[in-house]
């Protein structure tokens, strides 16, 4: 039994609405009309299932134990070879369950609905990731929607922000500023999220700028002085294909980069899936519609390579 499973409360109610009430659910966390009837067929198997259920309301109860502590991540249980499409829905399945739980513990912190709204409807842009990459329905990075439905991660404007701390290296690189940043020091881990649009200067301020009043109003404890990021979108070797003046340049110089001991760290596939839809597409393949698509795929075709980099900026 894991940490966290020991700390599931069996006495913690797990239900699963049904019919239209279900259907009602998943078009409020913004889940694409065409899995919507696949995720009503195939409810039934899944709660009919001993195996799956008991699989399912364990891992709901994993998931909300504790509920707004942060974490890195809550283990999913493994599922069964042959769990079929009730198999494929399970993650999907368990953060329905969760979503009671979680909307009760927003609204104890007087965090407003439309908030909530926004930041749980993530559970369908990843659905909407994993069609628009496999041509399929599914949910690929399963734990990711854990941050949202745990109350540690906000969509708040254009950027998502989540609860964590400095760390070790932005510590150290933030004493190098001259600043008094501990490892332990609460930070803001911000995300940038794909299907939004432009990440124009404008509507990043205009996040940062409520991340500001959010966090010091529903977390007083929490003192947030410091945001950290960690992207491919963060690596200099954008600026000798990308304007000054574009987004992506003038979001990089909001930050003080900071190395890893062991140097960059190549990820080729992260900046293909972003741009192109699908990570694993063959670059000499990749389309050169726009400037950025033209500076990821020519970079590659080169040989060279795509870090994700790693910098901080104080809120």
């Amino acid at each position: 039994m894991t940490e966290a499973e020991a700390g599931a409360d069996a006495r913690v109610e797990v239900g699963l609405p049904a019919g239209d009430r279900l259907a009602a659910v998943l078009l409020d966390l913004s889940v694409p009309h065409e899995d919507v009837n696949e995720l009503l067929s195939t409810r039934s198997a899944l709660l009919a299932d001993p195996v799956l259920r008991e699989l399912f309301e364990r891992a709901v109860r994993v998931l909300v134990a504790d509920l707004g502590t942060p974490t890195r991540r809550r283990p999913v249980p493994p599922l069964p070879a042959a769990a079929g499409g009730a198999g494929r829905w399970f993650h999907v399945y368990v953060y329905v369950a969760a979503l009671p739980h979680v909307l009760a513990h927003h609204r104890a912190l007087g965090i407003p609905p439309e908030v909530s709204r926004r930041t749980l409807a993530d559970l369908g842009r990843h659905l909407a990731l994993h069609r628009r990459r496999h041509g399929s329905g599914g949910l690929s990075a399963r734990h990711w929607p854990g941050y949202h439905f745990r109350g540690e991660l906000y969509q708040l404007g254009r950027l998502q922000f989540q609860r964590s701390t400095m760390r070790d290296r932005a510590a150290a690189s933030a004493t190098a500023f001259g600043l008094d940043h501990g490892p332990d020091d609460p930070a803001l881990e911000l995300h940038i999220p794909d299907f939004l649009g432009p990440m124009s200067p404008a509507a990043c301020d205009e996040s940062l700028d409520l991340a500001r009043a959010f966090f010091p109003r529903h977390y007083p404890e929490e003192r947030y002085a410091v945001a950290v990021c960690g992207s491919w979108l963060l690596d200099p070797q954008l600026r000798e294909y990308l304007p000054p003046e574009s987004n992506i340049i003038r979001f990089q110089r909001r930050f003080h980069l900071y190395s890893d001991p062991t140097g960059p760290r190549p990820e080729d596939t992260a900046p293909i899936g972003f741009v192109f839809g699908d990570p694993g597409l063959p670059v000499p393949s990749l389309p050169r519609d726009t400037s950025l698509q033209r500076a990821i795929g020519d970079h590659l075709r080169a040989g060279r390579h795509w870090h994700v980099r790693t910098g901080w900026f104080e809120l």
